[in-house]
């Protein structure tokens, strides 16, 4: 019966609290060879049978192997050093010791050799202090197809980073000096790109690892097969390839050399599993802890926030200019400034007017895109009075115009606009559409195309309703215009008042705040007109389903003769 095989040889990524010196991995490697199955099937036919004699395996098994020659298992704590067969022999030899790392291997090579030995035959494992764990993953990329059956061949990347702490030790200057030569290469070329395109990461790596040599033959580099690895970032992230396969099929390695051997891999945590109490006592102590540091963190802020007097309304506003779209010419630039209504003041150091950067437009399908992505801050206070119930107070509005200028320094009116300021907290994304004025004749657009220039508003607020008009009826019959881009802005409103902060009003509060702060209260009215109508016309399309169908479809019979 052939064997069932676990293929998903992936990297499995976990993240626990625990700290990663609590990690425990048992790692079984057992031959899988025609010889040992058989005998292996011979013992279960022998242990099945009631009355069965011994049957003398003897023949079956290859010469000078014995049964830890074809398995064995092993349990790894995390950075656990586990010499290989290679390593003692190297590790004997204090010559062979270069290293502070390589003399202190020695002197736990001399104590095993003084006791009982090792207790691991084939398995061993490399350290994250190891010279070897830097390019072993390379290096077993490009001997043998560890884990799968399909040989792949490492990226560029793979074969820098396999390399990258021992080139930045080689880069490292004697005297700890910078290097001499160019820091910043503006004209980097192909070569130079792919050769300084390395990334070199924190995490800790470990590496358990398999001798997976012939009976004898132990020892050999070549013979070195990566099991299993271990990766952490030291923030509870661990990262384990292959993954745990406890309930799963074995993985299959498949040696290098003229037999092929064929080998299973068993990977299982081994982690003690916590208690229900000690569980329950780790929430708590989190629990307290994120308790603590909220206390902190209030204790940074404060209590005493900074309050307007009563009857003030705070209005901060971060905003920002994103776009503008639409126009004839490029390279743009807004300028836009602030008007603020009676009742509304604003700090003296505030700033109430601003120009954006020259912009160059992008083509973005059929439409020419300039992104300016310029933020910008207000903050005004209002003031209530007693009004009549007739007057609505007005929220302040920001003015802007959009310009051109070419290289030949020729300026354009491209549109005029405004915004007016939400009257409602939170996130909103607005579109303006502008327009400019248009001077009938040629020579105007002739001026225009050639020299630069155009007709502009003596008083910007006459995009709106100017502040100085006092009339009833404002007329623009004859004024010609013509309709250009849009301008879209990101605006991020905070409203702030003690109306707020009462809690036995709070229900009052949100239909009628901006009545006792001087708000629209008209416009609260329209919303309680609209919600109602839609209540309405839901409740007749419920009825009327509810209706049979005949009758239904005599009372629309009705509606089409009395309408006819």
């Amino acid at each position: 019966m052939a064997d069932i095989w676990n293929t998903d040889t992936g990297e499995a990524v976990y993240r626990s609290r625990d700290a990663i010196k609590n990690l425990r991995i048992r790692v079984r490697v057992e031959r899988v060879t025609s010889t040992a199955a058989l005998s292996k099937h011979l013992q279960q036919q022998v242990l099945s049978q009631p009355g069965g004699g011994a049957i003398e395996l003897e023949t079956l098994t290859s010469r000078g192997q014995t049964e830890g020659d074809n398995e064995e298992e092993l349990e790894v704590g995390w950075q656990e050093k586990l010499f290989s067969q290679y390593e003692m022999e190297l590790f004997q030899n204090e010559s062979a010791c270069q290293t502070p790392l390589d003399r202190q291997y020695h002197t736990e090579v001399k104590a095993l050799n003084k006791a009982k030995g090792r207790r691991n035959k084939r398995i061993f494992t490399y350290t994250d202090h190891d010279r070897y764990t830097s390019c072993l993953a390379l290096q077993q990329l490009t001997s043998s197809d560890l884990l799968s059956t399909t040989k792949s061949s490492p990226t560029f990347l793979a074969e820098r980073m396999a390399s990258v702490r021992h080139r930045r030790q080689d880069r490292r200057t004697m005297d700890g000096s910078v290097p001499k030569s160019k820091i910043v290469n503006w004209e980097p070329t192909a070569e130079f790109v792919k050769s300084s395109h390395v990334v070199n990461n924190a995490m800790q790596t470990m590496h358990i690892m398999g001798d997976l040599a012939p009976a004898g033959r132990m020892g050999q580099k070549e013979n070195e097969y990566l099991l299993v690895t271990i990766k952490t970032d030291g923030s509870g992230t661990v990262i384990v390839k292959p993954d745990f396969n406890d309930d799963k099929e074995p993985y299959r390695i498949v040696t290098a050399g003229d037999k092929r051997e064929v080998w299973r891999l068993t990977v299982k945590n081994m982690c003690t599993p916590m208690q229900p109490e000690e569980k329950e006592r780790e929430q708590n102590v989190y629990k307290d802890l994120y308790v603590r540091h909220k206390e902190y963190l209030n204790s940074l802020v404060g209590q005493d926030f900074e309050m307007p007097p009563v009857g003030i309304l705070r209005y901060m506003m971060n905003a920002e200019i994103v776009s503008a779209k639409g126009f004839e010419y490029d390279n743009l630039y807004i300028h836009f400034f602030m008007e603020l209504p009676n009742n509304w003041s604003s700090l003296p150091f505030q700033t109430l007017s601003g120009v954006t950067q020259t912009c160059r437009a992008k083509t973005l399908g059929k439409e020419n895109v300039a992104f300016f992505s310029y933020p910008f801050s207000f903050e005004a206070f209002y003031m209530s009075e007693k009004e009549s119930e007739e007057s609505i107070p007005q929220w302040p509005v920001i003015y802007f115009k959009v310009l051109s200028l070419d290289s030949w320094q020729r300026f354009r009116t491209e549109g005029y606009g405004y915004l007016l300021f939400p009257a409602v907290p939170g996130k909103q994304t607005i579109t303006c559409h502008t327009w400019r004025p248009l001077q009938t004749g040629t020579v105007s657009a002739l001026r225009r195309f050639f020299i630069g220039g155009s007709p502009e508003l003596e008083d910007h607020s006459y995009v709106r309703i100017p502040g100085t008009f006092k009339g009833e009826r404002l007329s623009r019959f004859g004024f010609c215009t013509e309709t250009t881009g849009s301008v879209t802005f990101n605006l991020h409103c905070i409203q702030q008042a003690r109306a707020f902060v009462d809690a036995t009003m709070l229900k009052k509060r949100r239909q009628n705040v901006f009545d006792q702060l001087g708000g629209f209260s008209q416009q609260g009215a329209v919303c309680t007109i609209l919600e109602a109508f839609q209540r309405a016309r839901k409740k007749m399309q419920d009825a009327r389903e509810s209706l049979p169908r005949d009758l239904v479809h005599t009372t629309s019979q009705l509606q089409v003769e009395s309408s006819a």
